[in-house]
């Protein structure tokens, strides 16, 4: 979304003083860099190709037009460019690079380029840290000739997807963005509600940096941004070249806006060059002007996901039919196979949707899920229950067998409603490696009393 009212323009005094370092080349690596010691990678893309082709289909989703079907017009920011899957505007360049190029007609219509990643689960394993890293040229263009140029690269959550009226409950990284070409780079968070709320949205909770030695535009740079949960609290920081400019803490905001940003699925990253909206004409007035100048593209060098400690890494694919890791946030509606359950809408927050009034002797099945090789030791259920007085049940967990013993398991009562949802641990015995996971049901009455919106394990 990235909304920008003119109160933004306040931030301009946040730009920091240049720091002198050696300055950033202007040419593209020859591959991804290896993560630093203790970090794996996740999932990257070096851009490597042949010269006027799109990037791979395996990696990126190509967003066209001015919004998402059924979405906000204009992407929700007031951007005028129509986002196009030409190579004129969006092709690697046969030297390792991906170049997202805004291009202007001669009735002065703008085209651009947004991608966005297949992949939606990125988040830090439990206990856990996560990197999302670009190493980027911003358009090389500047004053009057840059007015309404607004490339970023950015992490929305997951639950955004298919429903496009959720921001920014869901939660938005932005972990670079720019606008009208100003030596510059801002992080941003998004979350709560709109508009106002703990995040002062549509604005946001900002910072931003000039680049180190060579400016934004004039060569590449490494934006990065770690999400940290082996800390408590747990900590979001935001980075240039390694230098530190922007950190937000768990404990600046309220509780559930934390958790409703980070306990779904987890997140996709998003590349793309906006011409105009809120952001730019927040400090430039209208944009674009006359004066604009096309052709000047953002070029990406590679994009990379890495973790360190907690639990395992998600696999890059997971396997058919099923499968993922432990420790992402499983939906339950995302079963292989089931008996006597049902789905329904979920009014929980990240919407989708639900098991339903699930009873005795009910079960689900989700096969091939990745417990690693450290061993988890806790499971988390997202439930609801509007059962009558006196009727509760067992929400149990077996691996690969829905006639073995529980690994573990906890007892639920009404909870106020079958839509008034609450998060519920329990412990389960050590468990690693691939496994068959049953969610199974028990009750010693017959009536249903539980709905079951998602589930996870920990360490």
């Amino acid at each position: 979304m990235r909304i920008r009212p003119i109160a933004l323009a306040l931030a301009l005094p946040l730009l920091a003083p240049l720091i002198a370092v050696v300055a950033i080349g202007g040419s593209a690596e020859a591959n991804v860099p290896p993560p630093p010691a203790g970090w794996t990678t996740v999932w990257s893309d070096d851009f490597d190709g042949a010269g006027g082709t799109l990037p791979s289909a395996a990696n990126w989703i190509i967003d066209t037009g001015h919004g998402y079907p059924g979405g906000p017009g204009n992407w929700g920011t007031g951007e005028i460019q129509n986002y196009t899957n030409s190579p004129n505007n969006l092709s690697l360049d046969g030297t390792g690079n991906l170049r997202i190029t805004p291009r202007r007609d001669g009735a002065g219509n703008w085209t651009s380029a947004r991608v966005e990643t297949q992949r939606s689960d990125f988040k830090p394993p439990a206990g856990g840290v996560l990197a999302i890293e670009s190493r980027i040229q911003m358009p090389n263009v500047t004053g009057d000739a840059a007015l309404g140029y607004w490339p970023a690269f950015w992490a929305l959550g997951a639950p955004y997807r298919g429903n496009y009226w959720n921001w920014p409950g869901i939660g938005e990284f932005d972990i670079m963005e720019n606008v009208n070409g100003i030596n510059s780079v801002w992080g941003v968070l998004h979350c709560g509600v709109n508009p106002g709320g703990p995040c002062n949205e549509t604005s946001g909770i900002a910072n931003s940096q000039a680049c180190p030695g060579t400016t934004c535009q004039a060569g590449f740079h490494t934006y990065r941004f770690e999400w940290d949960t082996s800390i408590s609290p747990n900590q979001l920081r935001w980075y240039v070249d390694g230098q530190q400019f922007h950190s937000i803490s768990q404990g600046q905001l309220p509780a559930d806006t934390w958790t409703n940003m980070t306990s779904h699925a987890g997140y996709f990253v998003l590349l793309n060059v906006a011409i105009g909206g809120a952001f730019p004409d927040a400090l430039n007035g209208p944009t674009p002007r006359a004066s604009t100048v096309p052709d000047k593209p953002m070029i990406v060098d590679y994009v990379a996901v890495s973790s360190k400690g907690g639990g395992t890494t998600p696999p890059t694919t997971p396997p058919p039919g099923g499968g993922g890791s432990a420790y992402s946030t499983l939906q339950a509606e995302a079963f292989q196979q089931q008996g006597g359950t049902g789905v329904e809408t979920t009014s929980d927050t990240g919407g989708g949707q639900n098991l339903m009034q699930v009873g005795n002797g009910d079960w689900a099945l989700y096969r091939s899920i990745d417990f690693g090789s450290t061993p988890a030791t806790q499971f988390v259920a997202r439930v609801a229950s509007g059962a009558a007085g006196g009727v509760s049940g067992l929400v149990e967990v077996r691996l690969d067998s829905r006639t073995n013993a529980p690994i573990g398991s906890f007892a639920i009562a009404n909870t106020g409603g079958w839509q008034s949802w609450r998060s519920v641990p329990a412990n389960i015995t050590a468990v690693t490696g691939v496994h068959d996971v049953y969610l199974t049901f028990t009750s010693g009455q017959p009536a249903d009393f539980v709905n079951v919106n998602w589930f996870t394990f920990g360490h």
